[in-house]
């Protein structure tokens, strides 16, 4: 694109909900409105019914070798590929990879959510003080990934997250690490086990990853802890009879810190973003739906039905800049977007942006609305199968490019990218 027409483009999509090209989606109306945001809370959980996730974290500290994530991303055996060009039919592209061929092929482990060193400190290197620049993504493991509700992998393994080593976007390289969390044994011995949900999306925070459990709330790991594992068993978890532990294969585990249980009314935690344009900084939540109302009656749901909203919703709570947990546990702001089909939420203040899924062959969308609005437009046409967000601000002194970006994933085999995309669309 020639930079006459991209300064065009710019000037239009600094408009509110102005559409940026002829050739992207057009935009539909999604009427937005406040609603009480003290509806939603959530409760601080530091143990589970095993213990408290310290104590039985340091249980395990004492039979395995732990690790910080430096050392995780010191350590890749993956090689991705880098891209060059938009991949499938994303738009305003600016950076990103591809999996090798073995990660776009296999059909049980889908990925699904994105966050980036950017989201985790402000200089968009990790850790403070370092100068790695990493991506991490999300994938939850599908017992029946054709859909045809026949069980082809009967082994749930659960979640995994990919620590990507960006440090040469020409050449970058990954490793898969098995997300768990900490138990006792029947016999009161220290072990782990998978984490059996769907990480349809994470955000970076410090030292920590949170992760969103679609029925219960958020689930944080903390990434100075993780463990070194046998390799030799890739279908046991855990303590083994052999005496060993084991993840599944994958040579490190990420066990469980903390939990944020949903308290309030009911919110399906579907996708988590990052907002470093607040004061404080602040974490939203979107909510997914099939055709433009949430269902509430598909699993096993914390929280209760009173004053019960069925659009789509952002949720807000600020965070605490010191130790990175919520600031506090009742959220600051709610608001209804009647638009299906949200896969990603990043909000900059009262803007949010939306990745905006179309199934198997249709295009995504990136699509932007704000609080007080009542359209919503779209930014630039996403990748097919187009997942999680993560805003990249150019303000990061570090790990920067010239306009800010919003990282996305694409979940569909043999079409699975990693990639940035100019935030404003050009």
């Amino acid at each position: 694109m020639t930079m006459a027409r991209r300064s065009i483009i710019k000037s239009l999509a600094a408009a509110p909900f102005a559409g940026v090209a002829a050739d992207v989606l057009v935009p539909a109306t999604a009427h937005a409105a406040a609603i009480g945001a003290d509806r939603f809370r959530l409760s601080s959980r530091a143990s589970n019914s095993h213990g408290t996730f310290a104590g039985l974290t340091a249980g395990l500290a004492s039979r395995l070798t732990k690790v910080n994530a430096a050392a995780v991303v010191a350590d890749t055996n993956r090689k991705a590929k880098s891209l060059t060009a938009a991949p499938s039919t994303a738009k305003a592209f600016q950076a990103g990879f591809a999996w090798d061929g073995a990660d776009q092929k296999v059909d049980f482990w889908i990925p699904q959510g994105v966050t980036t060193s950017a989201d985790a400190y402000s200089d968009g290197f990790y850790p403070a003080g370092g100068r790695n620049k990493v991506v991490l993504v999300s994938w939850f493991f599908s017992t029946d990934p054709d859909g045809d509700k026949v069980v082809d992998h009967p082994l749930d393994k659960g979640m995994r997250l990919t620590f990507v080593n960006y440090n040469s976007a020409a050449a970058p390289t990954y490793r898969h690490v098995l997300l768990v969390e900490p138990v006792r044994t029947g016999s009161g011995a220290y072990s782990f086990r998978p984490v059996r949900k769907h990480a349809g999306g994470i955000m970076w925070y410090g030292d920590l990853l949170y992760v969103v459990d679609t029925y219960k709330g958020i689930r944080v790991f903390d990434l100075r802890t993780l463990f070194k594992v046998a390799t030799t068993e890739d279908d046991v978890c855990g303590l083994h009879s052999d005496g060993k532990y084991h993840g599944y294969g994958y040579q490190y585990v990420l066990p469980q810190s903390h939990a944020y249980d949903n308290a309030g009314t009911r919110l399906r935690y579907s996708t988590i973003g990052l907002d470093r344009a607040t004061n404080p900084d602040s974490l939203v939540i979107g909510e997914y739906s099939t055709a433009g109302t949430v269902d509430y009656s598909d699993g096993d749901f914390n929280g209760t039905t009173a004053g019960l909203v069925k659009t789509p919703k952002v949720v807000r709570w600020s965070l605490d800049q010191s130790d990175r947990h919520p600031a506090s546990l009742t959220a600051t702001e709610a608001v209804t977007v009647k638009q299906k089909k949200i896969q990603g939420v990043v909000s900059r203040k009262s803007r949010h942006y939306l990745s905006v899924s179309d199934g198997p062959s249709g295009k995504g969308a990136l699509r932007t609305s704000t609080s007080g609005g009542s359209t919503a437009s779209t930014v630039c046409a996403l990748a097919v199968g187009c997942e999680d967000l993560s805003f990249h601000s150019k303000d990061a002194s570090g790990w920067a490019y010239r306009e800010s970006v919003i990282w996305n994933v694409s979940e569909y085999t043999g079409r699975r990218y990693v990639y940035a995309v100019r935030a404003d669309g050009s």
